[in-house]
């Protein structure tokens, strides 16, 4: 069981879930089709974020041509590539269920406005920002390793 802790210690990282309850997001996500690699975005309200760990997973609902679609993004996901704050929401429950019988204006969350929204963005940017320089730092690390191999690799006749 120490064995499973410690590499899923190893997978979790602190600045993914730069979000809360409430807030419309726009969440980038990569998707793989044949072998072409894209990145789509889906906007919406999240509307729950479930379990712990490395497990954890967040719902985002949007209306699409007058349909509700939701979508279940795992946090730590590679695929996910990005989540963007778009508006931050005030809401005092932990899931918004209700949300989806609601029609129209009423399926609207109020939006955090204020010094609240500024210190909470102003967070929010931090941990996007320390994400990105961690994302790049491991992508240069990947480069010079690559490049190192190309080195050591005796040249084919």
């Amino acid at each position: 069981m120490d064995l499973i802790r410690t590499i899923e210690a190893q997978q979790e990282d602190e600045t993914s879930l730069n979000f809360r309850v409430g807030d419309t997001v726009k969440v980038h996500f990569e998707i793989i089709e044949g072998k072409t690699k894209r990145i789509q975005i889906f906007e919406g309200l999240v509307i729950a974020i479930k379990n712990s760990g490395v497990r954890k997973t967040f719902t985002v609902r949007k209306i699409s041509y007058g349909v509700g679609v939701e979508r279940i993004f795992p946090v730590y996901s590679p695929r996910v590539v990005n989540v963007e704050i778009v508006r931050p929401g005030k809401v005092r429950r932990s899931k918004l269920y209700y949300v989806r019988d609601k029609i129209g204006k009423a399926a609207k969350v109020k939006e955090l406005i204020g010094q609240q929204a500024v210190e909470y963005l102003k967070w929010s940017r931090d941990l996007s920002k320390a994400a990105a320089e961690k994302e790049a730092a491991l992508k240069a690390e990947l480069k010079a390793e690559e490049a190192a191999e190309h080195a050591n690799a005796p040249a084919k006749k």
